[in-house]
């Protein structure tokens, strides 16, 4: 019994596409007779090697549900009770995630305020200190979101930068990487060009947001940096019975480098979303818009007025980031058309200028 109309699209987040149709066969293809159920099956194997293939023969492949438990897992993974976690205020770990890592794991989060979403060594330093003071949660890891929160992307030495400082001063790199294939297909670089060999230890491997209906991978990347994931996953509630859903679906994503051509895509229509609203501002038929970020990847963020912004969203769904400041942020996914870019552009247009 289908309950929706399969031609609507929004613009509110890539969560809201379905999965993409080589996920969906996978999934078909791993069904079927009885594999050895939490994580002891052939998807789940084969997965260690093709997560190897990408990121070093030391790569060690958790597969779990959701992001938010990928971050909090990994995070305890590579820190005592004592730990703290630097990261930005706009971290996805900090306003997103419900308070898990404090309440699941007791993690102290140092934030600091980046206009652009993304750290550096000097911000990072604002927080590295109170090491032996017992009074203060003892900075022992930093991490970073590849692509980060407001859409923009981290270069390769901009990580290595990061890398090296939190390695100097003993802290432990993770990256969120809810949309690491957009950053990857943005960046033109293989994946392990901006995590392993940039210097991260421990990494987020997203695929929800990419064509997969669930779950997500923690990557170790340096195993000396993380303990006791086995017993964590579990501890956590993220240890699948029935593994091989999980790691089918990451294979596909993998494979023929789906992630890539499905992130590529994506990207492309967020450019031409940028793109047709800034030609239509530079012409004139488009006023009181602006856009507050780069558009380096599957987000545009832009500032206009609530009145219109809330006649657009009746229309085409999308989130506001701040309502205070005029902030709306428009994701696309996968399975974004140029005709959705293009309707979507002409709502814009029409209610703008009523």
């Amino acid at each position: 019994m289908k309950l929706h109309d399969s031609n609507y699209r929004g613009f509110a987040s890539d969560n809201y596409a379905g999965a993409h149709p080589e996920v969906l066969a996978a999934l078909a293809e791993a069904n079927g007779g009885h594999q050895i159920a939490y994580g002891e099956d052939d998807y789940t194997a084969e997965l260690q090697k093709v997560m190897r293939s990408h990121f070093g023969e030391q790569a060690q492949t958790f597969p779990v549900f959701n992001g938010t438990g990928a971050n909090v897992t990994a995070l305890t993974s590579v820190m005592p009770r004592w730990g703290a976690v630097v990261s930005t205020s706009t971290a996805h770990i900090h306003t997103d995630e419900g308070g898990a890592p404090e309440r699941i794991s007791g993690l102290k989060l140092f934030t600091v305020n980046s206009p652009d979403g993304k750290l550096t060594p000097a911000l990072i330093e604002t927080q590295a200190w109170g090491w032996g003071d017992e009074h203060r949660a003892q900075p022992m890891a930093v991490s970073i979101a590849q692509t980060t929160e407001l859409g923009t992307l981290y270069s390769v030495a901009e990580i290595r930068a990061i890398a090296d400082f939190a390695h100097s001063h003993h802290m432990v790199l993770h990256m969120d990487g809810a949309r690491i294939s957009n950053a990857a297909a943005a960046l033109g670089v293989p994946l392990r060009e901006f995590t392993v060999d940039a210097g991260v230890d421990i990494l987020s491997f997203g695929g929800t947001k990419n064509g997969m209906l669930y779950g997500e991978a923690i990557v170790v990347l340096d195993p000396s940096k993380s303990d006791g994931l086995i017993f964590l996953r579990k501890l956590n509630m993220q240890l699948a019975s029935k593994m091989r859903f999980v790691s089918a679906q990451l294979l596909a994503l993998l494979t023929d480098d789906l992630h890539l051509r499905s992130a590529s895509h994506s990207n492309a229509m967020a450019a031409r979303l940028r793109s047709s609203l800034e030609s239509g501002i530079a012409g004139g038929s488009i006023t009181g818009l602006a856009f507050s970020q780069a558009t380096q990847a599957n987000a545009v963020f832009a500032v206009l007025d609530n009145s219109p912004a809330d006649r657009i969203r009746e229309r085409v769904r999308f989130y506001d980031w701040d309502r205070a400041g005029g902030e709306v942020r428009w994701m696309t996914a996968f399975d974004t058309t140029e005709a959705d870019i293009d309707n979507f552009v002409a709502v814009i247009t029409e209610e703008l200028a009523r």
